[in-house]
């Protein structure tokens, strides 16, 4: 456990989305943290996810990091700082001096705080000469970056979390935010609740969680948003429902940007984007006569090889309509990480500079220059994700520095990013995770400070600056990203990098946004009013908007282009990069479950985050599982010309026929082959460089198996008896889900085998069906369970959620062991179900016990009978179709 911290709360943020909620973190003598949301926190109110809620849970010191590791002969060795510091320095020294700085690169990560990325930033493009660092924020934001800078002349959110509570119709395009973003969402459903006349419309291809509760679900076919937003332009012009005046005084661009958008007629968009003309009439309609219109969009939008496009539609709509800087109305990107805006802030991507400027501009990189001091300045844009690793690869890229990310398991075409770790001459991973799909291939890991642990700054999705700070002490020999990059920079040889505190770093940071905001290279972004902070003042500082006192900007109607107006961007539809064809019929879409995060180092180490989808899954439709010949429930093998993956089929209900949805989290930690990045496609947006992550062609086929299987278990099992796994975190014990191929001979041999149980004296109980294949075995020890392993040929095999509560018991009852054998109690009601609401661990079983019992028919009563729902409301759309069924079965019964 950590050193005995301070018993205070302290004020921090969460480390999950880009909502960037405030928590109180009040860790205890024993190493235990208790952890609330902040209400003073204008991002959350109090409020906090499931995910934010068990960060408590997540900061133990099990499979950290926590000493400096260096390769040698295949084999990881602990060595001091000194030594991988000097392996780190002299490897990029070496190579740069040979090759040049191009030959060497930094990927890094928006888990990263504002003062790790700038430190980064600086290293590599003012002193190495650079611009090869990326981050893994080209993965969900960018799109959106390139976009706002298209359209506002800078990468500027121009609205804040108010307007969606201030607006009479609120779009989410491309977001899921009810799993996504759930504390905003809950935002949004309450004053829908409280306003009747509010309007939600939901533009997803899946009907989400986010569309329960929707006035409108437009389940568009996955790529065709720009048809969508074209006609939507198009009908407002036709319809008399511009502002003219404002195009006029404050935009440029317009008559391109219809040209492009009046062969998207509603008849043709219907048709393109697969959905009913009534329905795209509708939405037309309610846009053109709701003036206070916000359009939320997340990934959905921006991961597609036309995504910059798909962006620039949305915001053509409202620069239309004069809709932009005002409340309750504009475009607004949901962002996906936590600091993914303080990294743009600093540069972070590969084509940026620190302080918003731009790379191409030659007065802009001789402010940033000359405020740094360096002796060099990155001229041409880097390398972009998945370009990098390309030239990785391809040997071009000699050395690469891998910060608080798992590009083996995040990029696509993940196969290539493997053989390109194989073949690069260095390879540094700072992580605070031993154990990580990319720690794999690494030459020097370098031991990270996690959530908790860090101290310094993040930027949320409306442009709010908080302090993540520090109460736990540094674990083992873990450092600071900041202090690691400039001790490396140091030993290469230069200055700049005496920073004693990340108070000192943001402080220069914050003095560059007010130099770049000096005449005619004006920045939107300027940090004045906190530039001068000294370390204390820094360590006080409440959440902050910039720039300071503007909740909104552009509401004047001036841009940060050259002559202060607007562009509209003519885009054309276009089809993905790759389309389906006989060979890969299926269109691949990917994205997150509601209770995980990123590939769950840290969700992952929480038992309650796993009771609601604790494995990866292939969400089909019955007749496309009906022609690849897979059923529900049982496994299948997922390919592209890329790769391929192996997970669980499941018939969701929102799922149209020719998609497939697939979840990113699970990696090779974590199951034997449900790594969707090998099967995604790496095409990219042309000018954001997005991968296209939404539509990747693919084929269904079964992956045939002899028996399936689940163990429950306090110690490790031998893996290597299972033709594929899943491996679950339970409180006090793991889960795995198995299947295997081949004739079992002896089970209770092969079982004992598998669990390590080879006393003959074991308390060992079991049942066998030699001629059915089904065996089911336990074991204990003092009379508690210590494990049990249940085969059978068929998938159908009892709940495990029973089972699994009796390892938090002690000597098990006579009922209770008479029951383990089947898996189920004895006594009804025991068994909760699967797990409806991980806040408070409500099982389905109980909420339907609650329903038909207590005859309740809200969600509300609900939430009184059992607590479910009663907190970050992301179980609300399920709950709310139980009760649905339960009415249902009630008219069928009368």
């Amino acid at each position: 456990m950590h050193p005995t911290p301070l018993p205070r709360a302290i004020h921090t943020t969460c480390p999950y989305c880009g909502v960037g909620c405030g928590v109180k973190a009040t860790p205890a003598p024993d190493g235990t943290v208790a952890v609330a949301g902040d209400e003073g926190h204008s991002a959350n109110r109090g409020r906090l996810c499931v995910k934010g809620a068990a960060l408590g849970e997540t900061v133990d010191l099990a499979g950290r990091l926590l000493q400096p590791m260096v390769r040698e002969d295949g084999v990881l060795r602990r060595v001091g700082w000194d030594d991988a510091l000097a392996r780190v320095a002299d490897g990029f020294r070496r190579i740069i001096d040979q090759h040049g700085p191009d030959a060497v690169a930094l990927y890094v990560s928006g888990q990263l705080l504002t003062e790790d990325y700038y430190v980064a930033n600086k290293l590599m493009k003012g002193y190495i000469g650079s611009a090869n660092i990326d981050t893994n924020s080209r993965l969900c934001m960018s799109s959106s970056v390139a976009g706002h800078k298209r359209a506002f002349g800078e990468d500027i959110v121009p609205g804040c979390y108010a307007d969606l509570e201030l607006a009479d119709m609120v779009v989410l395009a491309g977001s899921n935010a009810a799993w996504c973003h759930p504390v905003l969402f809950q935002r949004i459903a309450r004053i829908k609740e409280a306003r009747p006349d509010f309007k939600l419309v939901v533009i997803d291809p899946r009907r989400t969680a986010s569309c329960e509760g929707a006035d409108l679900h437009l389940a568009i076919k996955p790529g065709t948003d720009v048809w969508l937003f074209n006609g939507l332009l198009a009908y407002l012009a036709a319809e008399g429902a511009a502002d003219s005046a404002y195009v006029e005084a404050h935009t440029d661009g317009l008559h391109g940007a219809l040209d492009a958008a009046r062969p998207c007629d509603p008849h043709s968009v219907a048709r393109a984007c697969r959905i009913d003309v009534d329905k795209v009439l509708t939405f037309y309609r309610w846009f053109a006569a709701t003036a206070n219109t916000v359009t939320a969009y997340s990934q959905g939008v921006n991961q597609s090889s036309s995504g910059t496009d798909k962006v620039n539609a949305i915001i053509n709509c409202h620069l239309l309509t004069g809709r932009i800087g005002k409340p309750g109305m504009g475009p607004f990107s949901l962002t996906g990480q936590p600091n993914a805006m303080g990294g743009r802030e600093v540069g972070g991507l590969a084509n940026m500079l620190a302080a918003h400027m731009e790379l191409d501009n030659p007065a802009h990189r001789a402010i940033v220059q000359g405020f740094w001091g360096s002796p060099a300045i990155a001229d041409k844009p880097g390398l972009k994700a998945v370009d990098l690793f390309r030239d990785i690869e391809a040997g071009k890229v000699k050395a690469v520095w891998i910060i608080a990310t798992n590009p083996l398991v995040s990029l696509p075409d993940a196969n290539q990013v493997q053989r390109a770790m194989e073949r690069c001459e260095l390879v540094v991973v700072s992580d605070i995770v031993a154990g990580t799909d990319t720690n794999a291939f690494a030459d020097v890991l370098l031991p990270a400070l996690g959530w908790g642990e860090k101290d310094g700054t993040v930027t949320n999705s409306e442009r709010t600056i908080s302090r993540q700070r520090a109460f736990l002490a540094p674990p083992g020999e873990a450092r600071a990203d900041w202090q690691v990059l400039c001790q490396v920079a140091q030993r290469m040889g230069y200055d700049g990098f005496d920073f004693d505190a990340p108070a000192a770093i943001f402080q220069e940071h914050a003095r560059l946004s007010v130099v770049a905001n000096e005449g005619a290279t004006a920045r939107l972004f300027n940090l004045r009013g906190v530039d001068q902070l000294d370390a204390a003042q820094y360590d006080a500082l409440l959440p902050a908007q910039w720039p300071a006192g503007q909740a909104r900007l552009f509401g004047d109607g001036v841009f940060a282009h050259p002559g202060g107006r607007a562009r509209f961007i003519a885009t054309v539809p276009r089809g993905p990069a790759n389309a389906v064809d006989d060979d890969y019929p299926l269109a691949l879409n990917t994205g997150r479950v509601r209770d995980q995060w990123h590939t769950m180092t840290r969700t992952g180490k929480a038992a309650r985050l796993a009771g609601h989808t604790a494995e990866s899954f292939i969400d089909m439709h019955p007749q496309d599982a009906l022609l690849a010949g897979v059923r529900a429930g049982e496994l299948a093998r997922v390919s592209s010309r890329w790769g391929a993956m192996v997970a669980r089929v499941q018939h969701g209900g929102g799922i149209a026929r020719g998609d497939i949805f697939i979840p990113i989290h699970w990696n090779g930690q974590t199951a034997s082959d449900a790594r969707v990045g090998t099967v995604c496609n790496p095409a990219v947006d042309p000018v954001s460089g997005e991968p296209e992550f939404k539509h990747t062609p693919v084929r269904v086929e079964p992956f045939g198996v002899s028996w399936h299987g689940f163990v429950l278990s306090r110690t490790d099992i031998d893996l290597a008896l299972a033709a594929h796994w899943t491996r679950i975190r339970g409180d006090g014990f793991a889960r795995f889900e198995l299947a295997g191929r081949g004739t079992i001979a002896d089970h209770a041999a092969w079982a004992r085998q598998l669990l390590g149980v080879d006393g003959a004296d074991a308390d060992w109980i079991d049942y066998a069906d030699r001629a059915g294949g089904i065996y089911r075995g336990v074991h204990l020890i003092d009379g508690r369970i210590a494990q049990c392993v249940f085969i059978s040929p068929r998938p159908d095999l009892p709940a495990r959620a029973w089972l699994a509560g009796l390892f938090g018991q002690g000597e098990l009852s006579p009922p209770e062991r008479a029951g383990l054998l089947s898996g189920q109690a004895l006594t009804p009601g025991v068994d909760a179900g699967p797990t409806v609401c991980s806040c408070f661990g409500v099982g389905r079983n109980t909420i339907c016990a609650a329903i038909e019992h207590e005859q309740l028919t809200t969600v509300a009563a609900v939430t009184a009978c059992v607590k479910a729902g009663g907190n970050c409301g992301s179980c609300v759309p399920e709950i709310r179709q139980l009760l649905q069924q339960r009415a249902l079965e009630g008219q069928v019964a009368s």
